[in-house]
């Protein structure tokens, strides 16, 4: 393989697709990151450990992602394009469609998840505007059908791996991937269940963002944080549980993000 995989992984994708052989490449790639071989520069040490975590299924994710938003790139700069650089949305559609060929090939595409996920893992138990959860009493985790409000579906990509490194008692792995009766792209994840002794305090969620190095954004809503990387949004009190056995507040989901370099 070429010393840098993804030019290699790159040029399969475009010359043969998703054949038998791009897919190992894309595996022999995960595997290398998994086992500490290679790594994403994106992430640190302590977001590439939440990268691991997440999963085989995200890093294959967020490589073809990778792809697509380098193949609109790379058109935009020919000489024959008069066109400016891709905008999000144009990103986030590239990368959903090349992520679904990847992810069918791969069979990691659920259609009509919701049948399979009840079947599988039990009944409907909420639904916010960004996720669906489904449990099933007794089990040790809950899944969640997990829609992106961020700009592309990499950036909701990265948004898992970022929780996981900030918040490791409440790992996210993913699973698959679907769109639901809407039309909206899903991604499908297991997340351990957490009991609830109680909401969490604004002063508690202050109190664990700090350590943490984060501090109030100061907009105003009091529930929205930032640091010298990272923006911690969603922070409200129906986000973070006080655990029964730590009595530590746990946060089970959150927005956030990468901070934008001047």
């Amino acid at each position: 393989m070429n010393e840098n995989p993804l030019i290699a992984i790159f040029d399969s994708i475009r010359e043969n697709g998703f054949s038998v052989y791009t897919l190992q490449l894309i595996d022999n790639y995960t595997n290398d990151i998994l086992n500490g071989r290679t790594n994403i520069h994106r992430f640190n040490l302590q977001e590439h450990a939440g990268l691991c975590t997440a999963g085989a299924p995200l890093i294959g994710a967020y490589t073809v992602c990778s792809y697509a938003r380098a193949s609109l790139e790379s058109s935009r700069v020919s000489p024959e394009s008069q066109e400016s650089s891709p905008s999000n949305w144009e990103i986030d559609a590239k990368q959903e469609e090349v992520l679904q060929q990847w992810a069918e090939a791969k069979k990691l595409w659920i259609p009509e998840s919701e049948k399979w996920i009840i079947s599988t893992f039990g009944p409907k138990i909420a639904q916010g505007a960004e996720a669906k959860v489904y449990y099933k009493e007794g089990d040790i985790s809950v899944v969640k059908e997990r829609t992106s409000i961020y700009a592309t579906l990499s950036k909701a990509l990265e948004a898992i791996v970022l929780h996981n490194a900030l918040f490791p008692e409440t790992p996210m792995s993913v699973i698959g991937f679907t769109r639901d009766s809407e039309g909206l792209f899903r991604i499908i994840l297991t997340q351990p269940y957490i009991d609830c002794l109680r909401l969490a305090t604004k002063a508690e969620i202050d109190e664990m963002v700090g350590v943490k190095g984060f501090h109030d954004n100061g907009d105003g809503n009091g529930v929205n944080y930032i640091s010298d990387r990272l923006h911690l949004e969603d922070m409200h009190p129906a986000n973070v549980f006080v655990d029964p056995q730590s009595n530590k507040p746990i946060c089970i989901d959150c927005i956030v993000k990468f901070v934008k370099k001047a």
